[in-house]
């Protein structure tokens, strides 16, 4: 179904129905939606059993109960959420043409989507705190980075979240929808939604550009400024082994940044400037956006993390070892009631010949 031919269904939908929306898949590539669906399904799989694992490791394995890892599971989980958000529209849209939207639960998946989007950014900050800690005052870290201190560092980018959520989400409940109701993505985005309105909607980019500059805006150049001090402290370090290892423990939480900052930079960059790109590098951009950071984190901290990948190899080791162990008792235990019916059989049979 074209975009056309959605603006048709919507517009005789308006006058029976007018809060529902429609959302879209990649426009232009209609031939390819089988594979494309394919390909969202593989990533959402690797995305949610990633970070299903590191949330399982964090919580299962005494040894990891510490504060890097702390903010590692809070990333996890916000990741975990994220692809949550969007799972059932997208694969809805992609594999079962299920295009419908009701206003209200568009609201909601725009509101945790932007929040669980807007966490990630906090947890990378907090992430990056724990880095400069570590490393420029590494004598304090167990007694600036308590359990108590974590704890509400959580709550407060939880709180914060909301607060500037809440505002966005009451505010687009009062705009009008009057004609063309067909979002441009397989989920709900605030910018897309606002403008569908016929209504002013002035105080809601303003609230929507409050969201994000109070939020990433922040925590980007923060992030920014714990680096330098982090680099300035590493080079005041006299041995070149303990540079190379102050570094190392940086390179996943830098990774992560990267993944996260760079999509949501080019995909402001090509709503902005990129207004005779294709419609499908928008819908691309805004995939990548949402899919990448949730696939490679996990994948980035196995691999760069040895405490994690250990770990992991130990939990795989132990399922191996569990599921050899029943196996091999179900076998025993099948062999051992044939034997016993055979030697029935057999005893029965002396018996008749007797």
């Amino acid at each position: 179904m074209t975009k056309t031919s959605l603006n048709m269904l919507a517009l005789n939908n308006t006058n029976v129905q007018p809060l529902t929306f429609f959302l879209t898949g990649i426009p232009g590539l209609r031939t390819a939606q089988v594979w494309i669906s394919i390909l969202f399904c593989l990533l959402y799989v690797i995305a949610l059993s990633g970070n299903s694992m590191i949330l399982f490791v964090v919580l299962r394995e005494q040894n990891l109960h510490e504060p890097m890892y702390y903010f590692l599971s809070m990333l996890s989980a916000t990741d975990l959420s994220l692809s949550l958000c969007t799972l059932s529209t997208t694969l809805g849209v992609y594999w079962f043409e299920a295009r419908e939207i009701t206003l209200n639960a568009c609201i909601a998946q725009m509101f945790f989507l932007h929040g669980f989007t807007f966490m990630e950014s906090g947890v990378l900050l907090a992430m990056a705190f724990d880095r400069f800690v570590a490393i420029c005052n590494p004598l304090r870290y167990t007694t600036v980075l308590t359990n108590a201190r974590i704890a509400q560092i959580g709550m407060t980018m939880l709180v914060r979240n909301v607060a500037v959520m809440l505002p966005v989400v009451l505010f687009v409940k009062k705009l009008s929808f009057c004609s063309a109701v067909v979002l441009s993505h397989s989920y709900c985005y605030h910018v897309d939604l606002i403008q569908l309105s016929c209504t002013d909607n002035r105080i809601n980019s303003i609230l929507g550009l409050f969201a994000l500059f109070s939020t990433t805006g922040f925590d980007c150049p923060c992030i920014l400024l714990s680096y330098v001090l982090i680099i300035r402290s590493v080079l005041s370090i006299a041995s070149s082994e303990g540079r190379q290892k102050a570094f190392n423990t940086c390179i996943s939480h830098i990774s992560a940044v990267a993944i996260f900052y760079i999509p949501l930079i080019s995909l402001s960059l090509v709503h902005r400037y990129g207004h005779t790109a294709p419609a499908f590098v928008h819908t691309i951009m805004a995939n990548v956006f949402l899919l990448i950071p949730p696939v490679l984190n996990p994948i980035i901290y196995s691999v760069k993390t040895k405490q994690i990948r250990k770990a992991i190899t130990k939990v795989l080791i132990q399922k191996h070892s569990t599921f050899s162990t029943i196996y091999y008792l179900r076998s025993r235990a099948i062999f051992l009631s044939k034997r016993r019916f055979f030697l029935l059989l057999h005893s029965s049979k002396v018996i008749l010949i007797n």
